[in-house]
């Protein structure tokens, strides 16, 4: 016996008494599947134990990773998280660590990589240097002021070589091997750093300067290809992911 579900009416088709009685079976149906896999990715979430290490460049971990780990650590309270935020990386192809982000695409090695996210760095200063300094109005005026970098026979990655794109000759006077230190430097007044938008933007200490000359970088996301699928590595990959794409307007300013 055929059961009519929809009739003609005057606005075009509409369920029948039967139909609806179908529609709301279906509803609760949907909403039970939807409990179940909720219960179930909670108690994934509460059993997920061991440990998970991340490998990652300084300024990312200290200023972005760390300040959001809370919410990682909450889902996942049986879990043990390394995270190795230094200047240099662990290698994941040995085995150093879980996940490793690179400053870039490593082109060898039994590896599955994919790119996280791009970001930009940009000339900052503290307002008290600014207010005691010859003024800024174009790149020219740059060759009043020291520069903060990096110490260039003591850099990791040579994507951290950034003044050799800028539009004036650019030379570091105050250097460290320390993205924090430099920072740290520019916070003081000492000079004008070359800082990434998401450590240098939040800082209320610092100031945005020549917004037009800007430089851009990429993070990529790096694990084993044996590891990958390891339950905490994933649960953090896809975390990860999540987080940067909810803060681009932060990564690119």
């Amino acid at each position: 016996m055929q059961t009519r579900l929809f009739e003609q009416g005057d606005d075009g088709r509409v369920l029948t008494l039967a139909g609806r009685n179908l529609l709301r079976r279906a509803e609760a149906m949907e909403r039970l599947a939807q409990d179940a896999a909720t219960s179930t990715q909670e108690a994934g979430s509460q059993s997920l134990t061991g440990t998970v290490r991340i490998s990652v460049a300084e300024g990312f971990g200290t200023w972005f990773i760390s300040q959001h780990l809370a919410s990682f650590a909450n889902a996942y309270p049986q879990l043990e998280i390394d995270l190795v935020a230094n200047s240099g990386f662990l290698n994941p192809t040995r085995r150093e660590t879980d996940l490793a982000i690179l400053l870039a695409r490593p082109r060898k090695g039994p590896l599955v990589t994919r790119k996280l996210t791009g970001y930009r760095l940009g000339l900052y200063a503290s307002h008290s240097y600014l207010r005691s300094a010859p003024k800024i109005i174009d790149a020219i005026d740059m060759k009043k002021h020291r520069l903060i970098g990096y110490i260039p026979d003591v850099i990791y990655a040579p994507e951290l070589r950034y003044l050799d794109e800028l539009p004036f000759a650019g030379h570091a006077q105050l250097r460290s091997s320390s993205i924090n230190a430099q920072h740290q430097i520019a916070v003081a007044g000492a000079g004008i750093g070359i800082l990434p938008g998401f450590i240098a933007d939040p800082d209320a200490q610092l100031s945005r300067i020549l917004p037009s000359i800007k430089i851009e970088r990429s993070f990529w996301l790096t694990t084993h290809r044996e590891t990958r699928g390891f339950p905490a590595v994933r649960a953090f990959s896809q975390w990860l992911v999540q987080l940067v794409a909810e803060n681009q307007h932060l990564l690119h300013g």
